[in-house]
């Protein structure tokens, strides 16, 4: 079976003090309910673990019966950082659960395509994530003031989320993180880590997230315009 993990459990620090992002209304419904959509619809997924911060549990089991999400789930209580709720979620996971997609929640916009490729790819590789290549230019600064050097790009990825990963792989890699006693943001950098390869998955279609309030306009519209093509 494969299985999604939506990180829930952040504090959003940059939208600004006292907003949670994932209860902002866009388009019609909160961010989160978007993202949850995204997952309950897509046929590649049989199961969703909700990692949420302690206190929200009731919050999310009223979302799923407010916009009649049907697919199994479950809710945990997310750790100190990004990494331990990770793990929290994958504790979670049915013991039938070979592959696994991690998923910011705050990316609302993550096509089943897109899912479902990262699932073929980590299935084959162990490891994938959804990633766009680099087409801006980039400068590298010491002081966040002036320039320093322009950074060849042509090696360069952003990558997004669905992070995804044969279980097994993740687990090894985020037991390896907690033995060095380090913090990462990121679960790709944990595969790096174990010398695990990790495949890239070119993200076709925009897959934004939510950070600051500049996103929402643009996340809105790309909603829109889902909802209407499926409408």
């Amino acid at each position: 079976m494969n299985a999604a993990i939506l990180v829930a459990a952040g504090k959003g620090t940059r939208m600004g003090a006292k907003v949670d992002k994932l209860w902002l209304e866009v388009a019609g419904r909160p961010v989160i309910a978007h993202t949850w959509q995204r997952f309950n619809d897509a046929q590649c997924i049989g199961e969703i673990i909700l990692v949420v911060r302690d206190g929200m549990q009731n919050h999310f089991t009223e979302l799923a019966a407010r916009f009649h999400f049907p697919k199994p789930f479950r809710i945990v209580v997310g750790g100190v950082e990004r990494q331990d709720s990770v793990c929290n979620g994958l504790a979670a996971l049915a013991p039938e659960t070979a592959i696994v997609a991690i998923q910011d929640a705050a990316r609302p916009c993550t096509g089943e395509a897109l899912i479902a490729a990262t699932i073929e790819a980590a299935r084959e590789t162990g490891a994938a994530v959804a990633a766009q290549a680099v087409t801006d230019t980039i400068k590298e600064t010491c002081d966040g003031k002036t320039i320093l050097r322009t950074v060849d790009r042509s090696k360069l990825w952003a990558v997004q989320t669905p992070q995804t990963f044969r279980v097994e792989v993740i687990r090894s890699a985020l037991a390896e993180v907690r033995r060095r006693g380090l913090n990462l943001t990121d679960d790709t950098a944990a595969c790096e880590l174990i010398g695990q390869p990790v495949r890239l998955v070119p993200s076709m279609f925009p897959n934004p997230k939510v950070t600051v309030p500049g996103d929402l306009p643009f996340i809105e519209m790309l909603l829109r315009i889902h909802s209407t093509s499926n409408s």
